[in-house]
């Protein structure tokens, strides 16, 4: 078993609605508690930057993507494909890889 790392996780889903302010604060709202912001006002994308710990790069966007999820369903925001999601973990952000 690896040592889990901390990955910071981007993911986007994009829509049909153009979304407003008061969307984006709630999903902002939900995924704070794993460090996350939000984008996507005024636009039919939504997405957020969270923290999460995982042992892999797959594991971390598997977690990061099911708390986007569940946050964007607890912010009341209309359920949209994911078209990105992408990660760096704290050891590459530190050393500058990408």
């Amino acid at each position: 078993m690896g040592t889990s790392v901390k990955w910071s996780v981007g993911i986007e889903a994009e829509g049909d609605k153009i979304l407003s302010r008061e969307q984006i604060v709630e999903l902002a709202d939900a995924i704070a508690a794993s460090q996350g912001i939000a984008t996507g006002i005024g636009t039919s994308r939504y997405g957020a930057q969270l923290v999460v710990e995982a042992d892999t790069m797959k594991d971390a966007i598997g977690t990061a993507t099911e708390r986007f999820i569940a946050a964007a369903a607890t912010a009341g925001l209309p359920p949209a494909p994911v078209v990105r999601a992408e990660a760096v973990s704290e050891a590459e952000d530190e050393s500058g890889f990408r």
